[in-house]
């Protein structure tokens, strides 16, 4: 069923690829907003050249591209079935959100993600199963104080590591699951930008025209970055996450 991670995608992979980062995959993404509301909201963007602006920054220095580069350790560890890695992975980033509201959308996401694949593909269950375990290298069973940590790690599954656990399952390869999955960040955010500036829709278009070379770099990153590279600089995301969840009037979820 898989190909080598390195290697081309099939036709068919390239098919699930679509399906994959297409805005109609039922996980609730188009109810967030990624701080764009309170953005917006107080004055920050107001066209589509900052709206531009924003998301080049977020795909240079922001959490997507660290999302992405995790979604390809995890989706090498699914070809090699290393799942102590997808659940070592998948605690590290549920640890790194910021904020309840984006760890939240996570968790939502990747639930919803989960089940989806759960029933197209059955024989995916012990990769994604893997995802929330505790990482076998704790110990399980000692202090009450260990105890403790150990259900700290433990964590739902992000939807980064469920959609790298997909993309490797269907034999999608790497530069194209890290493009895939950033495009539908991009686009994701596009829309959430066209309905609170409002925009229309072709100006929203040309900002997703306008990303194309912000995207290939994020996703040459996301494959050749080393573990100590996994850092972000984001330019108010995560401040703007926590002032979307006390915001007075919200169109999208906080």
């Amino acid at each position: 069923m898989n190909s080598p991670s390195n290697s081309p995608s099939t036709p068919i992979a390239l098919l699930s690829l679509l399906q994959l980062s297409s805005a109609a995959l039922p996980v609730g993404a188009y109810s967030y907003s990624e701080g764009l509301e309170f953005v917006i909201e107080s004055g920050r963007i107001t066209s589509a050249a900052d709206l531009r602006s924003w998301l080049t920054r977020e795909l240079t220095c922001g959490s997507v591209r660290v999302d992405g580069a995790v979604m390809l350790r995890v989706h090498r560890a699914v070809m090699i079935d290393d799942r102590a890695a997808i659940a070592r992975w998948n605690a590290w980033l549920a640890a790194m959100r910021e904020t309840a509201e984006l760890r939240r959308q996570s968790e939502q996401m990747g639930r919803a993600l989960a089940d989806l694949v759960r029933s197209l593909d059955p024989d995916v269950a012990p990769w994604l199963d893997a995802a929330s375990r505790i990482h076998p290298c704790e110990p399980h069973n000692s202090t009450a104080i260990e105890a403790e940590i150990q259900a700290t790690i433990q964590a739902e599954i992000q939807f980064a590591i469920a959609f790298g656990i997909a993309a490797a399952r269907s034999g999608i390869d790497e530069r194209s699951s890290a493009i895939g999955f950033l495009q539908s960040w991009v686009t994701n955010a596009i829309g959430a930008g066209v309905k609170l500036i409002p925009l229309g829709q072709t100006d929203g278009q040309r900002v997703l025209r306008a990303l194309d070379g912000a995207i290939e770099r994020a996703a040459t990153f996301a494959i050749e970055a080393a573990d100590e590279d996994l850092e972000t600089s984001g330019w108010g995301l995560s401040l703007a996450s926590m002032q979307h969840e006390t915001q007075r009037v919200r169109l999208f979820r906080s």
